[in-house]
C-alpha cells in the first residue's frame, strides 16, 4: 500500500491541512483503513479505487469513518492530477456523489472540489449553551449580526461567529466532553469564525469527534458555510476562509456559492506534497 502525504489548502510551501492518500487497485477492508488512518494520525486518510469512470472514495478519520471531507478530496485530486493529468474526476462517497476538478496553473496544481447539497437550520438553544460553556465563551462574545446555525455539506457543522479576532484566538476547550457532545450531536466539527469583511473569514474548526482537537483547514466547513450563507441571502459569488493561523499552519480556502438554496458549493485550493 503507497500512502501519499499532502497538504490541501496550502499557501506556497508551507501551511495547509496534511491527509493521508491511498490509490490502489481496489479500497482496503474497512479495518485496513481504520487502522492506516488510525498510524497516520492525521484528521483524515482518504482511500480512492477506479471503477469504471468513477473513483470509489472513503475517508477515515483516527477515530472512525467520514462520510466527506473536503480537505482530504483537495489532496486526492492532487494526486491524481500529478498521476493522470488535469480534469475533472466524479468521485463515489459513501453517502453522495462529487466531483474534483484538478487544474494545473502558473503557481501549481489547484483543485476545486464540488460538494454534495447542503442545507442549514438554526443552532436550539440548549446546544448553543453546551457548546459555550464547553469553549468558555458567553453569548457576549458572538456576532450580533450572525446567528449560530447547524449547517450540512455532506456532514454537519455547529458554526458559531464571533465578534472579534482576539476572542477566535484564544479558542480552548477540554477534549474529552466536547468529543462527547459532539458524537452525541452528530457534529463534525464546531467551526468558530471572525468576520474579517464582506467576503473574508478566519475560521478554527475544533475535531475532537474524529480524534484531533484542531483542524488547520476545513473543506467540508467551507461549503457547509456557503450553503448556509445562501440560506441567508447571499448571491452568486466567491468569498475566502483563512484558517490555521493561529496553530502555525496558515491555510486559504476559496469557496464559490451559486445562490441557488441547497445547491452544491465549490471549494478549492493549492496543496502541497510533504
Amino acid at each position: 500500500m503507497q500512502i501519499e502525504r499532502i497538504s490541501a489548502f496550502a499557501l506556497g510551501d508551507q501551511g495547509g491541512n496534511p491527509a493521508g492518500v491511498v490509490i490502489g487497485e481496489a479500497l482496503p477492508e474497512p479495518g485496513e483503513m481504520q487502522r492506516v488512518a488510525r498510524e497516520l494520525g492525521y484528521s483524515e486518510t482518504v482511500f480512492a479505487a477506479q471503477q469504471g469512470e468513477v473513483w470509489i472514495t472513503r475517508y477515515y478519520a483516527p477515530e472512525g469513518e467520514v462520510a466527506f471531507c473536503g480537505h482530504a478530496t483537495i489532496a486526492l485530486g492532487y494526486a491524481l492530477g500529478q498521476r493522470f493529468g488535469a480534469g475533472v474526476y466524479p468521485l463515489a462517497l459513501r453517502d453522495a456523489a462529487i466531483t474534483v476538478e484538478v487544474l494545473q496553473r502558473p503557481e501549481g496544481w489547484q483543485a476545486v472540489l464540488t460538494s454534495p447539497p447542503t442545507w442549514s437550520k438554526p443552532l436550539r438553544a440548549l446546544l448553543l449553551s453546551e457548546i459555550l460553556t464547553g469553549f468558555g465563551l458567553k453569548v457576549a462574545d458572538l456576532d450580533p449580526d450572525f446567528a449560530p446555525a447547524l449547517a450540512n455539506a455532506g456532514v454537519t457543522h455547529a458554526v458559531l461567529a464571533l465578534h472579534d479576532r482576539a476572542t477566535l484566538a484564544a479558542m480552548a476547550y477540554d477534549f474529552a466532553p466536547m468529543r462527547d457532545l459532539m458524537l452525541r450531536e452528530g457534529l463534525t466539527t464546531i467551526s468558530l469564525l471572525w468576520r474579517e469583511g464582506p467576503d473574508s473569514f478566519v475560521a478554527r474548526n475544533a475535531f475532537a469527534s474524529g480524534g484531533v482537537v484542531e483542524d488547520p483547514a476545513t473543506g467540508a466547513a467551507a461549503a457547509a458555510l456557503g450553503g448556509l450563507l445562501v440560506d441567508r441571502g447571499r448571491a452568486a459569488g466567491h468569498f475566502r476562509i483563512r484558517q490555521g493561523e493561529d496553530m502555525g499552519a496558515p491555510s486559504r480556502i476559496e469557496v464559490e456559492v451559486s445562490g441557488v438554496v441547497g445547491g452544491p458549493v465549490r471549494v478549492g485550493g493549492g496543496a502541497r506534497r510533504l
